[in-house]
């Protein structure tokens, strides 16, 4: 139990191992979609707007500037999501209240799996806007390989952010499991018992406690006190 602690980690105040903490595959996942959430925001930002003839910048998904914001905004707040839960996998361990850690893990499982459905639709949304994007639309080809990345790593954070979101789940059942055994088992046979002594070379004999008879010191005091005879005339 004090290996695996509440909710997937130790016990509070336990040193932290970087190497370790480097090799979960929380740790590798939460890295994996922040790099992957960056580059859907930078491709975007870059190159996901053309002139297509005209002073004016248009969006190279259909020129719909609906895809390219819902892209932008998906990269941008996935960056600042993978950085708060990456602290907050650092501090977990440091949180000493279970009902912390419980609000923590839940929090990381509706967001995880909130945002494996919005990248699912990002998906969906920006690979249907580039099927309908003609040719004649990206003179010289101008913004192709940005609009390719941004859908292909939208499909990659689908991934990542469903793997984040299994793990988590994970950690809220064995924090629920952990819970169970601390109120079924921990309350059992409160009741005192005698504790064992250990003699000089032998086995620890349990010790024996004497209660003395409950009204004994009246029978005592009775069987003390002189009897009183009737006189015989």
């Amino acid at each position: 139990m004090d290996g695996v602690g509440s909710f997937g980690a130790g016990r509070a105040g336990a040193v932290f191992d970087p190497i370790a903490f480097a090799k979960q595959p929380q740790t590798i996942l939460r890295v994996l979609s922040w790099v992957f959430s960056l580059v859907v925001f930078a491709s975007i930002v870059n190159e996901g707007y053309v002139n297509m003839g005209s002073e004016r910048l248009h969006c190279v998904f259909n020129k719909n500037a609906d895809a390219c914001n819902y892209g932008v905004f998906l990269g941008l707040v996935g960056l600042l999501a993978c950085s708060f839960f990456f602290l907050l996998d650092y501090k977990f361990q440091q949180l000493s209240s279970i009902k912390d850690r419980k609000k923590a893990v839940m929090l990381e499982v509706g967001f995880s799996g909130f945002w494996t459905f919005l990248y699912f639709v990002s998906f969906c949304f920006l690979a249907n806007q580039w099927s309908r994007t003609s040719a004649d639309e990206l003179p010289l080809n101008q913004g192709a390989d940005a609009a390719r990345a941004a859908i292909a790593f939208s499909f990659f954070s689908i991934l990542t952010w469903a793997g984040l979101t299994v793990l988590a789940v994970k950690k809220y059942l064995l924090g629920t499991d952990m819970t169970l055994f601390t109120t079924e088992h921990l309350d059992v046979n409160t009741g005192a018992q005698p504790y064992p002594t250990i003699s000089p070379g032998g086995p620890a004999q349990p010790t024996e406690t004497y209660q003395s008879p409950p009204f004994t010191e009246g029978l005592e005091n009775d069987a003390a006190a002189p009897t009183y005879q009737v006189p015989i005339y």
